[in-house]
């Protein structure tokens, strides 16, 4: 039986990502865990996260996770969501805060003058609501998930990757951020899929059976 560790450091929708992964793959053993053990015997990892960049960071560190986090996104199918997106790259602007680095990149509040739509009217920061996602190009984690997919989005900062190559997607507000990226083994998105209805949930069965190449 295959094993996907779900983190839990203390900050994370975990009950309804778990609830998911159940979900799309009833033979599989889900663990919410904090135990490194666990999660570095895991066949995948996901790592969820809501709420703020510094907080994330201290509580890895709080909790011995910020080394076998590391190590299980440089060797296995790994699902970075939210803010379990934004921790991986090397510096956030909340708070200052450096990330796990693991990604080049850094982390940018949406710029409040530059937050308004077509006609005008202002937008309001966080992000939240249903967006339409577009796919930069192929990719096993997109398998029947139409271009331009509606996800859910909780956010007010968003990922600037320090290489093109690795944006998977972008979604518009107003301008383009990237909403999720690809960098080998790792697959990570600022929307929360186990929120998006049909899309998500084929986005995590896409996850279970996903090899961890761009290949698939």
């Amino acid at each position: 039986m295959s094993s996907i560790a779900v983190v839990d450091y203390g900050m994370g929708n975990l009950r309804s990502v778990a609830k998911a992964l159940e979900h799309v793959a009833p033979d599989a053993r889900i663990l919410v865990t904090s135990d490194a053990g666990e999660i570095a015997r895991a066949d995948r990892v996901v790592f969820p996260g809501v709420g703020a960049m510094p907080d994330c960071i201290r509580e890895l560190e709080l909790r011995h996770l910020r080394k076998p986090l590391i190590e299980a996104a440089q060797t296995k199918p790994f699902l970075g969501i939210c803010l379990g997106m934004q921790a991986l790259f090397d510096f956030s602007e909340e708070g200052h805060a450096a990330g796990l680095g693991v990604l080049p990149g850094q982390v940018k509040l949406f710029p409040a003058a530059a937050m308004y739509d077509a006609g005008g009217q202002r937008l309001k920061v966080p992000h939240m609501g249903w967006n339409e996602v577009q796919q930069t190009g192929a990719h096993p984690m997109w398998a029947g998930i139409p271009d331009a997919s509606r996800f859910y989005f909780v956010h007010s900062y968003y990922v600037e990757a320090g290489h093109p190559d690795m944006v998977a997607a972008f979604t518009l507000y107003p301008f383009p951020f990237t909403s999720a990226v690809a960098a080998k083994n790792i697959f990570a998105v600022q929307f929360h899929p186990e929120k998006s209805q049909s899309a998500g949930l084929r986005l995590l069965a896409n996850f279970v059976t996903w090899d961890g190449t761009a290949a698939g």
